[in-house]
């Protein structure tokens, strides 16, 4: 089973970089986000560390650091750097390994190239981390049909924010798809909540992918 994954989400805003530390804390896992865009003083790689209580986690340095909160593609132009697939390689570590992406599955890297394009090079299953919104059963069953299309493994998928039953139960009776678990609304995210989720988490984790 995997040790490895990448956590994506259906859109912006869905909440993968808090999805990401309940992961990262619930196997001991290095964290790597292979591209920042804005936030450099405060990156997702930053708060994801301040988040953990674990000793073991590493985390490994973006492959790219953009200035402005942006779409990749377009950050890196005003930047002038062209992000380039053939650059972004995981890193060396003999530890789980837990990759964010920046921004949803389609959301463009350079003028040809999507997120889902880096997904499909990494070569590594992906968690789908959903938030219920008007419109997020759309967003969620197009996300999976991207990944099912490309041939892109998916562990399940992980709900964050206030639960709505009728959009969580209709999205996993129609994509088969099982619910690794759920992340509620909280007023304040701390190492201690991280740790909670973690717990709750894990169980089902280790049902799909062998921690270390």
């Amino acid at each position: 089973m995997p040790s490895q994954l990448i956590i994506a989400g259906i859109g912006t805003e869905i909440g993968k970089t808090v999805a990401s530390a309940v992961v990262v804390e619930a196997l001991n896992a290095d964290y790597w986000k292979p591209i920042q865009s804005g936030e450099l003083a405060n990156s997702d790689t930053d708060v994801v560390r301040s988040l953990i209580s674990n000793s073991t986690s590493q985390f490994h340095p973006e492959a790219y650091r953009l200035t402005q909160p942006m779409s990749p593609h377009a950050a890196a132009e005003l930047d002038g750097v062209t992000i380039q697939l053939a650059t972004i390689n995981l890193p060396e570590t003999n530890n789980a390994l837990v990759v964010e992406l920046a921004g949803g599955l389609m959301v463009p890297l350079n003028k040809h190239e999507l997120n889902i394009d880096l997904v499909k090079k990494l070569g590594l299953p992906l968690v789908l981390v959903s938030r219920n919104y008007l419109g997020s059963i759309n967003h969620t069953l197009l996300s999976v049909e991207a990944c099912k299309s490309r041939n892109i493994p998916l562990l399940g998928i992980l709900f964050n924010g206030p639960t709505v039953e009728a959009t969580e139960s209709f999205i996993l009776d129609y994509t088969g798809l099982p619910c690794l678990g759920r992340i509620g609304q909280e007023e304040r995210v701390t190492k201690e909540v991280i740790r909670t989720y973690a717990g709750a988490l894990l169980p089902t984790l280790r049902q799909i992918i062998e921690p270390v």
